[in-house]
């Protein structure tokens, strides 16, 4: 598994990378060959309300990429927490994955459709209105074969749903064809 490590806005201490390589370790104990890529980016926040750090980790996996991103005023605890839901995030990967295979191999389709209801490109994000009228955020790591300044509301989209922090995301997003 390739590591990148980056800090923005702040120093990074050998304590930081040290977490970081004891809990890479434990991915690599149990996600060997599953996880192709690992950055781990540490910034200092000016945001007073958000604490003074945003550890953000994204793990390229076979046809998906991993975000996860926590904010807080303690570098440590937010590296123990990221690499933890990082750690159910690819079991929940490998357990579809296993789920397709049981299924004789077959592809499950498991696209829904969409309507981009609000775009955030400055912010790398929008919400798809569902046709059950729910919100479906999505991140612009998301999209495939489309840029998020291509987009605009109203626009159709696939999509393929999953959990995420805060409920229902995309996981990937395409433009409806």
């Amino acid at each position: 598994m390739e590591l990148k490590v980056e800090a923005r806005n702040v120093e990074l201490r050998k304590g930081w990378q040290e977490k970081i390589e004891e809990e890479r370790e434990k991915l690599v104990r149990h996600y060997a060959n599953f996880v192709l890529h690992l950055r781990v980016s540490i910034e200092g926040t000016t945001h007073h309300k958000e604490g003074g750090f945003e550890v953000k980790l994204v793990a390229s996996v076979p046809s998906d990429t991993v975000v996860v991103s926590r904010k807080g005023e303690s570098v440590r605890p937010l590296l123990v927490e990221a690499f933890d839901v990082l750690a159910l995030q690819l079991k929940e990967q490998q357990r579809k994955k296993r789920k397709a295979q049981k299924l004789g191999g077959a592809v499950v389709d498991t696209s829904n459709t969409g309507v981009i209801r609000k775009l955030s490109p400055f912010e790398s994000y929008g919400f798809i209105g569902t046709l059950d009228q729910r919100e479906i955020y999505f991140h612009e790591n998301a999209l495939k074969d489309v840029a998020m300044e291509q987009l605009a509301e109203g626009d159709e989209v696939t999509y393929g749903e999953t959990v995420g922090d805060n409920g229902p995301q995309a996981s990937w997003v395409r433009v409806a064809r």
